[in-house]
């Protein structure tokens, strides 16, 4: 079902006269709050920034609700904003200098006390290498294996070739990158 203000309005028809746009509003921050989520935690890892973030991106949301010109759907969309928010907090606050946090696990994972040490120093060292990345690669990586977007998804959400997308999942981008064409 594609999703509208008009949709959305008309389904809630027993309550008072409320702003399609808050309405709206509304859906997307329980529809997609925690994908959201998920996408700035991994570029600030840190949860109140997360939280930050998510804010500014639904107050940005709400604003442009009326510019929406859907070239795109709303998760694509708000996916974007999500991505231009992280990047303006790491511009401003100077993130990217820092070296990251430890991974706080996301998910409670059962299991042994040495199964448990060997998650959290294997999830530190890819924190600790999706840091060294360039944003363009961090971006595809992130909504590749922690977002499970299609190759394709990325391609339209980043504005970028789907074979660019494709080689950066692949490895082929961040090889060339790191060690220079000549060195292949």
């Amino acid at each position: 079902m594609e999703i509208n203000k008009q949709n959305l309005s008309n389904a809630d028809e027993t309550s008072q006269v409320v702003d399609p746009d808050e309405i709206l509003l509304n859906y997307l921050m329980k529809e997609y709050a925690t994908k959201l989520k998920r996408i700035a935690y991994l570029y600030t890892n840190d949860h109140s920034e997360c939280e930050d973030i998510i804010q500014e991106v639904f107050i940005s949301c709400y604003r442009n609700l009326s510019k929406f010109r859907n070239e795109s759907n709303y998760e694509t969309w708000l996916t974007r904003i999500t991505i231009n928010k992280c990047k303006d907090h790491q511009r401003l606050w100077s993130i990217r200098n820092l070296i990251y946090m430890p991974l706080k696990q996301l998910v409670k994972t059962e299991g042994s006390a040495e199964e448990q040490y060997i998650h959290s120093e294997n999830s530190k060292e890819i924190l600790k290498q999706i840091s060294l990345l360039s944003h363009k690669f961090k971006e595809v990586l992130i909504l590749y294996y922690f977002n499970e977007m299609t190759m394709q998804e990325i391609s339209e959400t980043l504005g970028i070739n789907h074979n660019t997308v494709k080689s950066v999942v692949t490895g082929q981008k961040c090889t060339s990158e790191k060690f220079g064409r000549e060195q292949l």
